[in-house]
């Protein structure tokens, strides 16, 4: 039996294609899963799945297999047996196992262990879903920034990377990226009037906070900052930092897993639109538009 090992991510390495050797296959109904000693394909998290999957294909012996999908698996490596997305039993870090990106092809594809594969990325996808995640990051920042200047009454103990109140950690439910777009949900109850915010002032003046948002996000991107992403190993599990330089405002460095933008001149703009959904939830909507 070949030997089983973590793959190697190629994809915050600005590489979008890559020659492989073919480790492990799966075939479901769906189709045949393939796992790949290396890729630069980006899978969807099993567990907080706010970044989709890369598309592309795979290309065997000249023929090209679209990816189907593409999600985190993990190895048993006592048995060979693979798992994937919401089957794996298991956390990171568990003795005898290792996690891997699994790549859906079609069950036609001829594939055997072993063979030299070639994986491409579709780049432009790829680039979109950056710019929407890191344009996520640029407006929870800014928008940290305009609460923390008024809609706090007293000092709550989480601030973020730049110093503010962390409205986003306290509040946000859920992220979900698509192209040059994120989108954040955000809860606000009573634990969090009780820590400081005067959600109910907040709420009344969404308007005027989305206007103060785009124009800080719009001092920031006139800095056209490199963005970069440092990796502790080469593994999928291995922990992943988003670092930009905001000015005067500081360095911040965030622990996320998605693909990210290279520098704030990719973008021409980005907008943030704030919606109240009821009294309690909060909708923040990130568009970005890439330069040209």
């Amino acid at each position: 039996m070949t030997q089983l090992s973590a793959t190697e991510i190629l994809f915050c390495h600005n590489t979008w294609q890559s020659n492989s050797i073919v480790k492990l296959i799966k075939e479901t109904e769906q189709g045949k899963w393939v796992v790949t000693k290396e890729t630069p394909f980006h899978p969807v998290s099993h567990i907080w799945p706010d970044h989709p999957e890369d598309k592309g294909v795979l290309q065997i012996n000249n023929v090209e297999y679209p990816v189907l999908t593409c999600q985190t698996g993990a190895i048993e490596l006592s048995t060979g047996e693979l798992y994937i997305g919401k089957d794996i039993p298991i956390k990171r870090g568990e003795e005898g196992w290792v996690f891997v990106v699994s790549h859906l092809i079609s069950k036609d594809a001829d594939i055997a262990v072993e063979n030299t594969v070639e994986l491409k990325v579709d780049k432009e996808y790829q680039d979109s879903l950056s710019r929407g995640h890191s344009a996520g990051h640029i407006a929870y920042l800014a928008l940290n920034k305009v609460l923390h200047a008024n809609y706090w009454r007293k000092d709550a103990d989480r601030k973020d990377e730049l110093g503010h109140y962390n409205f986003n950690s306290y509040a946000q439910e859920t992220s979900f990226v698509t192209e040059d777009h994120c989108e954040d949900v955000y809860r606000l109850g009573k634990t969090l009037r009780k820590r400081g915010l005067n959600s109910a002032e907040m709420m009344s003046d969404l308007e005027s906070i989305a206007a103060q948002v785009n124009q800080q996000i719009s001092v920031w991107l006139a800095l056209e900052n490199e963005v970069s992403i440092e990796c502790e190993g080469k593994a999928l599990t291995d922990s992943r930092y988003w670092i930009a330089d905001f000015g005067i405002d500081g360095v911040a460095k965030l622990p996320c897993g998605g693909t990210h933008v290279s520098s704030f001149k990719e973008y021409q703009e980005i907008n943030v639109q704030l919606n109240a959904q009821g009294e309690q939830e909060l909708l923040m909507l990130t568009r970005s538009t890439k330069r040209v």
